[in-house]
């Protein structure tokens, strides 16, 4: 016996790939949006762990720069106590200085000639007096340029002849600066410190 199907087949079947196209993609976007929470959880985790890292990062920083701060401060402290050092050297170096001043004029201050006034400022000394002649003025700076242990570059400033005495005696008075020679650091400089006996002749004698 023929048998004829007279349901609309073709609507039915429609429907069932319309049903089949919804239930794919709804799976379809149930797994996009598992994989979307999925790779934001992982993404998070990465995050996370990198913000840890920049807040260890930011607190070690924090310690270097505290260190870094010690280290200049600790610095500063060496350089004061390196330059309170070289002062108390130099104040040692230099307390034996006016004896050995008077000790080389004594000695390179030739005959003839008479000091009228030593001022001395640090290394420099001013010195003023009056001399018989010229030459004597001349060989007073060869002697402190070259026989001299403790002075040196000496310059003259100024020389006019004058009168002295009642007598109206034709000198010529002067004016000089010279420097005085910081002795050396070294194994000789406790030697150099100690000055030699003065000569029975006076300065500017």
């Amino acid at each position: 016996m023929l048998q004829i199907n007279l349901l609309p087949h073709r609507e039915l079947r429609r429907a069932a790939r319309r049903r089949d196209f919804y239930v794919m993609a709804g799976l379809s976007l149930g797994a996009a949006l598992v994989i979307v929470f999925l790779v934001a959880i992982v993404i998070s985790g990465y995050i996370s762990v990198q913000t840890d890292r920049n807040h260890f990062i930011e607190q070690e920083n924090a310690k270097l720069d505290e260190q870094i701060k010690q280290i200049a401060e600790l610095k500063s402290d060496i350089d004061s106590l390196k330059a309170r050092q070289q002062a108390v050297e130099d104040l040692q170096a230099d307390r034996n200085l006016p004896v050995h001043l008077l000790d080389e004029l004594v000695k390179q201050v030739p005959e003839g000639i008479y000091l009228t006034s030593i001022r001395e400022q640090g290394l420099k000394v001013a010195l003023a007096g009056v001399a018989q002649s010229n030459d004597r003025i001349s060989e007073m700076l060869r002697n402190l340029s070259n026989n001299s242990q403790w002075l040196e570059q000496p310059e003259l400033i100024e020389i006019h002849a004058s009168t002295m005495g009642p007598d109206k005696r034709r000198v010529f008075a002067f004016t000089m600066n010279v420097s005085l020679k910081r002795p050396a650091p070294g194994p000789d400089a406790a030697l150099q410190t100690t000055p030699s006996a003065p000569g029975p002749k006076p300065a500017g004698t």
